[in-house]
């Protein structure tokens, strides 16, 4: 019987060669560091766009203050509502934040369980495999309605 030295058992076994087991590995590890890269993305366009909420807030109460006229009050008011409707959309960020994380380690527990499958002990020991999630989504909603959910 012929053994593939990049494999791990016998030809015909079915298991995956080691070289193509090693560029799986690097891939899913690939794509979990764009999803940390895309988390970080994500904070700082959110950090940004709460910044700019509660200054254009604090302006528009102050206008208040200074505009007797109703027709202004309307308008501002209208204006409070965009804004709100903005701060609502700032939701995205902790659904997508838990979904991030949620997928970012059932690629690494995938990652690690194809390590420790395929190259089994090293001098250390046996591979320790990230835990997989409990749940098999983390985040239900998939759309966002003003009012539907509380931010702050």
């Amino acid at each position: 019987m012929h053994i593939d030295e990049t494999s791990v058992e016998p030809e015909g076994s079915g298991l995956m060669p080691l070289l193509a087991a090693a560029e799986l590995q690097d891939h899913l590890m690939t794509v979990n560091n764009d999803l940390e890269r895309l988390q970080r993305l994500l904070d700082d366009a959110c950090e940004a766009l709460s910044t700019h909420f509660f200054g254009a807030s604090g302006l528009v109460d102050q206008m208040r203050e200074r505009l007797p006229d109703a027709r202004d009050q309307d308008a501002l008011q209208q204006l409070m509502l965009h804004l709100a409707g903005a701060i609502t959309a700032l939701q995205f960020q902790d659904m997508s934040t838990q979904l991030i994380a949620h997928t970012s380690q059932r690629l690494r527990n995938c990652s690690d369980q194809l390590a420790r499958d395929t190259f089994g002990e090293d001098e250390d020991g046996l591979a320790v495999v990230e835990t997989a999630p409990l749940r098999p989504n983390p985040v239900t909603q998939d759309e966002m309605d003003a009012g539907s959910i509380e931010l702050f």
